[in-house]
This record gives structure tokens, sequence and C-alpha cells, in this order.
């Protein structure tokens, strides 16, 4: 809601107001419930799953050891969850830094999930990280 909004609200008398800076675009793609219309349309957040993680500055062996046949590879992510990137279990390399892929395409949570599967259907890996706005990854949709 806007600032005046907030305010106003407030001079109301209503004890508890929240003025929500980044907007609907931000809370939808955040995964954050919603109300209202829109609410039967599916988004990316409907299939998140979680994935394996590994950091960095980690021995490529300490990643490939939480890998399986179903996740042949686990996200980077920093200390605050910011994904990075993505290791192959076959990657080469002492360290997921040295071994990993930078910059993998993600998409918001608030991601229509009908157009998303369809592209994804045309690719090799249909697999992509889902971030909320700030690059966190909250999981990924895996579309097999």
């Amino acid at each position: 809601m806007s600032p005046r909004a907030a305010v106003r609200l407030r001079q109301l008398g209503f004890p508890q107001v929240y003025d929500y800076a980044g907007g609907k675009a931000d809370w939808l793609a955040a995964g954050l419930p919603v109300e209202g219309d829109g609410l039967g349309r599916l988004t990316a957040d409907a299939l998140v799953r979680d994935v394996p993680t590994c950091r960095s500055d980690e021995p490529v062996e300490a990643a490939r050891a939480r890998l399986d046949e179903h996740w042949p590879f686990c996200m980077v992510v920093d200390e605050t969850g910011i994904v990075l990137g993505l290791v192959q279990s076959d990657a080469p390399g002492e360290t997921v830094e040295e071994a990993m892929e930078p910059g993998p395409t993600t998409v918001r949570a608030s991601q229509p999930l009908e157009p998303l599967l369809e592209a994804l259907a045309g690719t090799a890996e249909p697999l992509v990280p889902v971030t909320d706005p700030d690059g966190r990854l909250l999981g990924i949709v895996d579309a097999r």
C-alpha cells in the first residue's frame, strides 16, 4: 500500500499497518500469499521443490556427496542463499568455485506455470531455479 494510505489507516486507529515498499509485483515474486482475483492461476511456486545446495568455497567432492541420480547437480549459493551458479556431478575442479557454471537462468515464484512448463519442455534439462526478488533460492521447478 502506498505510504499515504498507511498514514491514513494509522490516523483512523488501525494499530498494525504495514507499508510494503516493494509493491505487489515484488510480493508476488516472493511467493507470498495473496487473496482475490487470479487465485486459480498456477505459478512456479506451485511446483517448487528443494534442491541440494553448496557453497563456492567448499571442495567439489563435498558437494558431490549430496548428489544422487535424481539430482546430478547442486545449486551454488552464498551464505544468504543468493544463487551464484550450479555444479554438475561430473564437473572437474577441486573447489566448487572452480567447477561451477556461473549465473544460471532463474525465474520468480510468480512466473505463470503453463508458459514456463512449455518453455522447459523443449530443453535438454527441464529444470529451472526459482528465486525471490533478491535472488535467494526458493527451490527448483522440475518439469520432468
